[in-house]
């Protein structure tokens, strides 16, 4: 199966090698780049967007896979931050609020949705005034955006409506609640959205490709030495600015240029769980206080997030592992409100991400900036780092327009706000017409309404998958809400060069299926080797890989602390090509 290299921002096996070769042609004379992006998280790929936007050109390199570290483990929410209102940080608020209703009403609206949550009241009287108040301040706040706020506004409950909302909830647990809106989105989607957007404008995006130094001229940062991972080549690429994105890494590559004047991160592990929905019955999500931190109950499809824990991590930064303890945590705080308790055997999936916090004085990450900084080290790099997702785009326009300050030419100013992701355009329109598409292809509606909340107005090149092979209509073995057809796709067009890539990242098939997908390998592998030319031995070897990965993930939230739990889960390598 081919795919072309510049249809439509497809990141198929075609494209990949065609931006090797562009990357490789930059030592030649008057062909550098204008700014190569190390790492292919949100922020990296919202910076790659950002300056072929500009008119630059661009090219980001990833070690791993699209989002495959912080960016694909989050809470998957699009938020303002409630208690950051509490803490008077007024500005990162509605600075967030801002990016949430452009998200929601602009940029994304096949990816982002408004989510209801229930803030709950658990004392009389005095409770009410001081917390509706500040959730009337938190809408007020998102109406001054100059943007469409994109959720409802909120409504206090009583007591009576609080249970009617949420039945499965104790009785005498609150007094009454807040009804809020905040948005929601699959992060690792958007970000290979994000990716394949910058590709449609002209980037050049290659993930499996990792930084290994910098190079040098005097002082001045000229680009990198990379390493295709996945036939062991290394070569340069020039560029006259360099903007390192790496989250949680942002220390290591730094460390490869300077030791001075560095900023400091520190990672925070997150934890969340996945339960079926119909463990308990509620219509709206919860926001609950715990002596730690916040904790989520977020609707998911058929499922519930429960999350998440805020804890120092000074161990393996691509695998941070959930321990026993982090599990018995969220369960024990979540059961304080459920008639029925949650147990063990009620978890599907469970999954652990590192925020990168910029470091201070203070010990307690709960209470580290969540603010970005964007410093220039050295001459030709920029680092950027902290932040919160919700506010990827600012992040990604501040790196830029720092890196683009002392470039001769006059670079025109970010324009990302205006410019929607692939998918967006035409979706309403599309969703609209929904059973006429369901007629018209042989699909069943709830089918066609999966693939449009997941891909928008491409929704046709799914479809035209399954035209040319209607097997391709056909669920995966245990993950009956995904199509054969999206692992094929996943192939072609979003950059997928792993069989864990599309159960872990383009589906969320490994935290949602109760098997955590170890029955839709044998065909996912099937499928992507028949885009990738993947031999019969590398198929095997993709199998056993992701069924020992599994294995490794089960043994390690088994384990007390987190020193054994980094062992359990670093028991299985990250897989390579045979060669």
């Amino acid at each position: 199966m081919k795919t072309d290299p510049a249809g439509g921002g497809a990141l198929g096996p075609e494209a990949r090698e065609a931006s090797i070769q562009r990357l490789r042609a930059t030592t030649e004379p008057g062909q550098e780049l204008d700014i190569l992006i190390v790492g292919g998280g949100i922020v990296g790929t919202g910076a790659a967007l950002d300056a072929v936007t500009r008119g630059l050109s661009v090219g980001i390199v990833e070690a791993s896979d699209w989002a495959a570290g912080t960016s694909s483990r989050s809470s998957k929410l699009i938020h303002g931050g409630l208690r950051y209102l509490e803490m008077l940080d007024f500005a990162l608020v509605k600075e967030a609020l801002q990016e949430r209703g452009l998200l929601l009403s602009e940029l994304a609206p096949h990816l982002a949705r408004p989510v209801p949550f229930l803030y709950p009241l658990t004392k009389p009287f005095v409770e009410r005034p001081y917390v509706g108040a500040g959730i009337a301040l938190y809408d007020a706040m998102s109406v001054s955006s100059g943007h469409s706020r994109g959720v409802p506004f909120h409504k206090h409950l009583s007591r009576r409506g609080t249970l009617r909302a949420a039945p499965s909830l104790k009785n005498d647990a609150f007094v009454g609640s807040i009804r809020y809106y905040d948005g929601q989105v699959d992060d690792a989607k958007y970000v290979a959205n994000l990716v394949r957007t910058a590709a449609h404008y002209g980037a050049h995006a290659v993930n499996q490709m990792a930084v290994v130094d910098f190079l040098r001229e005097g002082e001045r940062v000229v680009g990198a030495k990379v390493e295709n991972r996945e036939d062991g080549s290394r070569f340069n690429v020039r560029a006259k600015q360099v903007i390192n994105a790496t989250g949680v890494w942002t220390d290591e590559t730094q460390a490869m240029v300077t030791d001075r004047g560095q900023l400091k991160v520190r990672a925070s592990k997150g934890i969340h769980l996945v339960v079926p929905r119909d463990r308990f019955q509620s219509t709206v999500g919860l926001i609950l206080r715990t002596e730690k931190s916040v904790l989520f109950v977020i609707p998911w499809g058929r499922h519930w997030i429960i999350g998440t824990t805020d804890t120092d991590w000074h161990l393996d930064k691509a695998h941070p592992a959930a321990t026993s303890k982090d599990i018995d945590y969220i369960l024990e705080h979540v059961n304080k409100v459920l008639k029925r308790p949650l147990t063990r055997e009620d978890v599907e999936g469970v999954y652990a991400g590192l925020r990168p916090l910029l470091a201070g004085e203070n010990d307690s990450t709960a209470k580290l900036s969540r603010e970005h900084v964007v410093a220039h080290p050295v001459p030709g790099l920029v680092v950027v780092a902290g932040g919160k997702w919700t506010t990827y785009r600012v992040m990604a326009k501040d790196a830029v327009d720092e890196a683009t300050r002392t470039m001769d030419e006059r670079v025109p100013p970010s324009c990302t706000e205006t410019i929607p992701l692939l998918g967006a355009s035409g979706f309403r329109a599309a969703w609209n017409r929904r059973n006429r598409t369901a007629e018209e292809t042989g699909v069943h509606v709830a089918r066609i309404e999966h693939l449009l909340n997941r891909y928008g107005s491409m929704t046709p090149e799914v479809l035209a998958l399954i035209a040319e092979n209607p097997e391709l209509a056909e669920p995966l073995p245990g993950a009956d809400d995904y199509l054969q057809a999206e692992a094929v796709y996943a192939a072609t067009h979003e950059g997928a060069r792993h069989v864990h890539d599309v159960l872990t990242r383009r589906t969320r098939i490994s935290i949602e299926a109760w098997d955590r997908g170890v029955s839709a390998v044998p065909v996912v592998a099937k499928l992507m080797g028949d885009v990738l030319g993947w031999s019969d031995a590398q198929r095997e070897n993709e199998v056993r890989h992701y069924i020992a990965r599994v294995e490794a993930e089960r043994l390690s939230q088994e384990q007390p602390d987190d020193e054994s739990a980094d062992a359990a889960r670093l028991g299985v390598e990250d897989i390579v090509p045979l060669r």
